[in-house]
Order: structure tokens, then sequence, then C-alpha cells
């Protein structure tokens, strides 16, 4: 599919995913083809294995934030700059796994394990992770790519940069945060909202939002629509993920359920254990949550104490009424007919999925 064949009024979520695919993997072969390097060659095909499969949010939300101003005209400009931010975003998450030490990553091994398999000495792991390094900095720059051929207007320019360096700024801002966090459990609820707000609230689903509504002309009350919008149903979505990442199945999030407990990642759902805990549980979480040997029967006693101290049905009433929140918005927010129909379905999908 390409993106001069689409109309404004197909641009439902499903349309604009096909679309930026076309955009991402059109853009890889073009890459592939111009180089001649069998090493680019073998740096493309793993990109590409890696980007298939995502959900795609932040480019859907670019869309339908340039849906929600009154986009009519530009389509192809922004969908390239949607696919833009997908192309910055297989950057971050190759980063995070290695920052993480994660295995799998949606079903398959990550960047650096696949890299660091294809050697057989000691030096494997080393391999792997600079590798990895290299192929997030590559997408980064690719992105880069992507974002200054989309033929922006020198109004669109001016309105969109600054938004993007603020997005890239805000989510190494809350990488930071998060790995300081990782390894030092505290019962501090909202030093954990901090780090969703930064890292994903604001990454994942404001600025997009904002992107997309700067293509279109927004003004101020529009951006701020966005914002009230943005940053309730963000931090749901990150309290869905903090859950998903402790009782998700496998075979629906791609990842082990036992990566954010052997990692030590200190979530609202585990601040919020430690604060109603009693001494024993309290203990018992520090043991196990960090334990880079933890099992599922460890993980068992783990989400037991969350069960017990109602640290699990807490992060539930959390998320509900942050998601009730971002839909009152929608009620009276500047926006078309169809992106608010729009928003309030993409809401209840991230704040209801199991993956």
């Amino acid at each position: 599919m390409s993106t001069r064949t689409i109309s404004p009024d197909m641009l439902d979520p499903v349309a604009a995913r096909a679309a930026v695919d076309t955009v991402l993997f059109d853009f890889l072969e073009n890459q592939r083809m111009s180089s001649g390097q069998r090493q680019l060659s073998q740096f493309v095909e793993l990109l590409e294995e890696f980007m298939v499969g995502g959900k795609r949010i932040r480019p859907i939300l670019t869309v339908l934030g340039w849906q929600a101003a009154g986009g009519e005209n530009d389509l192809t400009t922004v969908v390239r700059v949607a696919a833009s931010l997908e192309m910055f975003h297989a950057f971050t998450l190759i980063h995070d796994d290695i920052m993480d030490d994660s295995d799998t990553r949606r079903g398959r091994p990550t960047i650096h394990r696949t890299l660091a398999g294809e050697r057989g000495d000691e030096r494997t792991e080393r391999f792997g992770i600079g590798g990895a390094v290299l192929l997030g900095d590559l997408a980064f720059a690719w992105s880069d790519d992507l974002l200054h051929t989309a033929d922006l207007t020198p109004a669109q320019s001016a309105a969109v940069l600054p938004v993007v360096t603020e997005m890239r700024t805000e989510v190494m801002l809350g990488q930071y945060l998060d790995l300081r966090a990782t390894g030092e459990l505290t019962d501090d609820v909202d030093a954990t909202l901090t780090v969703n707000r930064y890292k994903t609230a604001k990454y994942t689903v404001e600025r997009p939002l904002h992107i997309g509504a700067a293509l279109a002309g927004a003004d101020a009350p529009t951006l701020a629509a966005c914002t009230a919008f943005a940053l309730p149903l963000g931090e749901a979505f990150q309290l869905r993920d903090d859950l998903l990442g402790v009782y998700g199945e496998a075979r629906d999030t791609g990842k082990s359920r036992l990566d954010d407990l052997r990692a030590g990642k200190n979530t609202t759902l585990v601040a919020l254990a430690l604060r109603a805990g009693d001494s024993a549980q309290r203990a018992r979480l520090r043991t196990l949550i960090g334990d880079t040997g933890l099992d599922e029967t460890g993980a068992e006693e783990v989400r037991a104490i969350f069960a017990a101290t109602g640290a699990r049905d807490a992060v539930e009433r959390l998320i509900d009424d942050r998601y009730r929140q971002a839909l009152g918005v929608l009620d009276a927010a500047p926006f078309t007919a169809d992106a608010v129909t729009a928003l309030k379905h993409l809401a209840a999908t991230a704040t209801r999925r199991n993956s």
C-alpha cells in the first residue's frame, strides 16, 4: 500500500499502521539497494526483522493528532513523519534491551543476543552489545533521514522540529531515571509515576499527538487538549505495562514475565506493595526482586505479596482513574469528531490490552 493512494477518510489506525509500515520497509529496502555493502545489508535485515510486530502506537497517535487538528492535506508528509518516530523507537528499544539485559523482544531474541549468537569465542557478549549499540545508533540516524525527507514546509518545520527535540530529550531523561531507580527499591510512589511520565506518557502519547497536530497547524488550545488527554492515558499505559511485566503471558507480550523482577524494576506496583506490606513482606520483596536467578516459584511468591498487600488492585484502580480522566478530556476537546472516536477506541485498547 502506498501513502499516495490513501485518502484522509481512510486514516483509521489500521490503515495508518499499514501506510507507516510501507514507508518504513520501503526506506530500509532503499538503504539495502543503495549501499552495496554486505555488512550494511545485514544491519538492514536485522532492523527489518526487529520492526515486525510492533504496535505502532506512536505513529498512529501522530496521524490521530493530525486528524484531531483538522489535517486534510500533506498525507504523505504526516505518514513519513510518523514513520520517523517508529524508527526512533527502534533505537530506544534496542538500547533499552541492552540496559535491561533482556533476552527477548516481540517473541524473538533481542538484537544484542542475536549478534552474540554469531560468534563462539570469549568476546561473544561484548561483540553482541557493541553491535547492538551501533545498530541502535543507525536507527537514530535513519529516523532523522525519514524526518528531513518528509517535505515539511517552513511553517511545519518551525512547529514540529522543536517538539521532536523535546521528545528525544524527555525519553532520555526518563530512561536515565528508570536506570537510576532500578535495583534500589523504595515505596516512593510519586517517584515511580515521575519515571512513567517522562519515559512513557510524554514520549509515547503526548509528543506524538503534538507532532501530528503541529503538522496540521494546531493552535494552543488544541495542543493543550492533547496534553490533558495524553498524560493520564500515557501513565495508564505504563501502569498496564508494569502489570504485564509480572503477570503477562510470554506468548502475548513477547518477553519473559521474570525480566522486570530479575532486573529489580522499581515500578509503581512494587512501591505500593512496599508501602502497604508488613516488615516480613517488605523483606521478602527486597530479597526476591532484583535476584538475577529468580525462578517462577520465587515470582509466584512476589505475586502473592502483591495480592495480599492490595498493590495489584491499587494499580488497576490507578489505571481506571487515568483512563476515565483521559476520556473526560475528549468530551470538551477541540478535536474533530472522527479523531475523538478513534482516540476513545485507542484509549480502551491501550489500557485493557494483554500484550
